[in-house]
């Protein structure tokens, strides 16, 4: 991965790979090509109008509501083989979503930690377990179809990306919105108003696909690497971080979003990012 400086060159070009067709945002329509059949690792919604392939989350549940399969295993496979390699960089480097909201923080306004919420950050693993997981595969109807609860009810990429393009370009679209667009336009709203003030709040405390990424943060390939020769335990990494994590402690948290904050900050130069197996104990680097 790129250099701290260069990170949103990155999410720029991750964000315009996963949506090429523009000019469907014009006219309305959604892109239905071949790669639709495939996932992007980050959250982007299938119906935004300029997206080459499909949201996982999204398909995790399409295919966990069919009454044809009872397990995703090709969306779980591939967020399995995605989490192990790169955790949570995902969040920090290949996610549209998670960028939006950056963008958003740069707002000049007052800024405010989120460590006293730290307890909302499990919410996201509820939210995965139950409205992505649970609810598609036991509510459903008479010909055993269950609805994609998360991107149905919850999901604000999806009525930005999709929903509120669709709905501009479209008359006939526009002219069948009810309460559920209402609803899922308070809950943008939410986010997008959050998130001048708190750094990343969906991604904290509600993004399914974040919490599913997160349980591969420790054991991740590409990860963080403490020099405890050189750590002096000083916390300017803890002070730099945006995502509320020691990182001098648990430079592998579930929260660390691989942003590099932390190795640009360090006075010491004892944080850096590598791609393999290696965890740091005492003053030693060992390999697992």
């Amino acid at each position: 991965m790129a250099s701290n400086k260069n990170r949103w060159k990155i999410q720029l070009g991750a964000t315009l790979a996963t949506n090429p067709f523009l000019l469907n945002f014009f006219q309305g329509k959604i892109h239905r090509g071949k790669l639709k059949a495939v996932c992007v690792p980050g959250l982007n919604c299938y119906s935004c109008p300029a997206a080459a392939a499909s949201c996982p989350i999204g398909s995790l549940q399409a295919v966990t509501g069919s009454s044809k399969f009872h397990l995703a295993y090709y969306v779980t496979g591939f967020l399995i083989l995605v989490g192990a390699l790169l955790g949570r960089a995902v969040c920090g480097f290949l996610c549209p979503f998670g960028w939006f909201q950056e963008l958003l923080h740069k707002i000049p306004t007052k800024k405010f930690s989120t460590r006293r919420f730290h307890t909302l950050t499990y919410l996201k693993y509820v939210i995965l377990a139950i409205f992505v997981i649970v609810l598609p595969m036991t509510v459903v109807n008479e010909v055993g179809m269950g609805d994609p609860f998360f991107c149905k009810y919850i999901c604000p990429a999806g009525i930005l990306e999709g929903g509120i393009p669709l709905a501009i370009a479209n008359p006939s679209i526009r002219a069948s919105l009810g309460r559920l667009f209402t609803w899922k336009s308070c809950i943008l709203l939410g986010v997008v108003v959050l998130s001048a003030f708190f750094y990343r709040p969906f991604c904290k405390w509600i993004c399914p696909l974040g919490a599913f990424y997160a349980l591969f943060n420790r054991v991740s390939l590409y990860r963080l690497n403490i020099d405890r020769d050189k750590c002096t335990a000083c916390g300017a990494c803890s002070k730099v971080c945006k995502m509320d994590v020691d990182v001098f402690r648990s430079p592998n948290h579930a929260e660390c979003i691989r942003c590099g904050d932390c190795i640009t900050t360090c006075p010491h130069q004892a944080i850096s990012k590598t791609f393999s197996l290696k965890t740091t104990r005492g003053k030693k680097e060992t390999t697992t």
